[in-house]
């Protein structure tokens, strides 16, 4: 892993360089550990997904208005799980921390993703479906250009931050 986070520091500070801008060594850490979150988000978009598709498939003969907040809300239980369990292990690292030590990271990530997860995520979902008529498919697309750079932060500087 170590060797991956390095090819992919030098990519990002070549990257940078090539349009004149130079970067310091822990900005392109704070790149290198932004992409890999990323990257994960990837796949926790796929597992939020499906499962808020799912949810709205089993609600769709009771025709409900919110159905798509109670979407959001099993897909992020779900899904936080998910982006927890990797990035704890690829990108914040909690190897050889104590229990408890997890717990508490648990615990933050689950209350800084219920921020963005169900918080913004709703108040936007509101905004493109309920006041702009985008497809409930779509909004939580959407959602991932303002949600996504929020949850690095609130990860890196709170959730995952060594005591």
């Amino acid at each position: 892993m170590e060797r991956f986070n390095e090819r992919l520091k030098k990519c990002i500070l070549a990257a940078f360089h090539l349009v004149r801008i130079e970067l310091s060594e822990a900005r392109a850490e704070t790149l290198v550990q932004f992409v890999k979150f990323c990257c994960i988000g990837v796949t926790n978009t796929a597992v939020n997904y499906g499962i808020y598709v799912l949810v709205l498939a089993l609600l769709r003969r009771f025709e409900l208005s919110w159905d798509y907040i109670a979407g959001n809300t099993v897909a992020f239980f779900l899904s936080v799980l998910w982006s927890f369990c990797w990035n704890s292990r690829f990108v914040f690292s909690l190897k050889g921390k104590r229990k408890t030590d997890w717990l508490k990271a648990l615990l933050k990530t689950y209350i800084s993703y219920a921020f963005t997860g169900i918080v913004l995520n709703n108040i936007l979902s509101a905004v493109w479906i309920d006041m702009l008529g985008l497809s409930k498919y779509v909004a939580p697309l959407l959602n991932l250009v303002i949600s996504t750079p929020v949850n690095f932060l609130i990860n890196k500087k709170w959730a995952f931050r060594a005591e």
